[in-house]
């Protein structure tokens, strides 16, 4: 099984494409850590994620909410709570704790944390950890991101993103 892979993704479409390609491998009770610098394209993948799993609405970054819900049809008969969490400007381990954040890491749901640095003595270990680097590309900017799994579960989903994104 595949457990790390890198690939480059172009520009803004590419990201979203590579958002696509992780909606179809995603399944519940998966935490996925994304990494990089302001820019990066971490909400852009969010993006393409939560657009290719049926949300209509406008995904934003939640840099002052911390974290933005997302109910999602996951098959015929079920959904899923995906949360997206943009923790570059947390500063309190125990604004975690007072805000119950724990309680969303559960077999129901698929956690997508930006900047889980900012909260790592709090945060459960990731099942994929998803790297940005910019790439000056001629004169474009590209991006590189590298995913790694340190899970069972996270090893499946490597697996699948990496067989259809080849």
């Amino acid at each position: 099984m595949d457990s790390n892979f890198t690939r480059d993704l172009a520009d803004e479409a590419a990201t979203l494409a590579f958002g696509v390609a992780l909606a179809k491998a995603i399944q519940p009770n998966l935490t996925i850590y994304l990494h990089g610098d302001l820019g990066a394209g971490k909400t852009t993948l969010v993006r393409g994620l939560l657009h290719a799993l049926g949300h209509v609405g406008k995904v934003k970054s939640p840099t002052y909410t911390l974290v933005e819900p997302y109910d999602i049809k996951y098959n015929v008969t079920s959904s899923l709570m995906l949360y997206h969490f943009d923790l570059y400007r947390f500063n309190d381990e125990e604004e975690w704790e007072s805000a119950g954040f724990r309680d969303y890491f559960n077999a129901n749901s698929v956690c997508v944390i930006e900047w889980p640095e900012k909260a790592e003595n709090v945060l459960p270990t990731p099942d994929i950890n998803i790297t940005f680097s910019i790439k000056n590309v001629g004169k474009n900017l590209g991006r590189s991101v590298n995913l790694s799994a340190h899970s069972t579960l996270g090893q499946q989903c490597l697996h699948t993103i990496s067989t259809q994104s080849k």
